[in-house]
């Protein structure tokens, strides 16, 4: 995200293309978080109740570890 900030510095100084340039990076960036999401949705769907808890996991926890997966943890 160190990549993120600085962009927005270098942006700040070149005007509205810049802007432009930093909201299509953003849009960029939540377009393959929101696919790492779905794919850890998936993924972890299509596993047996046996599964996920042999890996700890119940399937009410599935939406919250695809968020960490794509996002972090706040």
């Amino acid at each position: 995200m160190a990549a993120v900030a600085q962009t927005h510095n270098a942006a700040a100084a070149s005007g509205l293309i810049g802007r432009l340039m930093v909201a299509i990076q953003h849009m960029q960036e939540n377009r393959a978080r929101r696919a790492i999401y779905r794919q850890t949705v998936r993924e972890l769907n299509v596993l047996t109740n046996r599964d996920l808890a042999d890996l700890g996991i119940n399937r009410a926890m599935i939406g919250r570890l695809a968020h960490e997966a794509a996002w972090g943890t706040k």
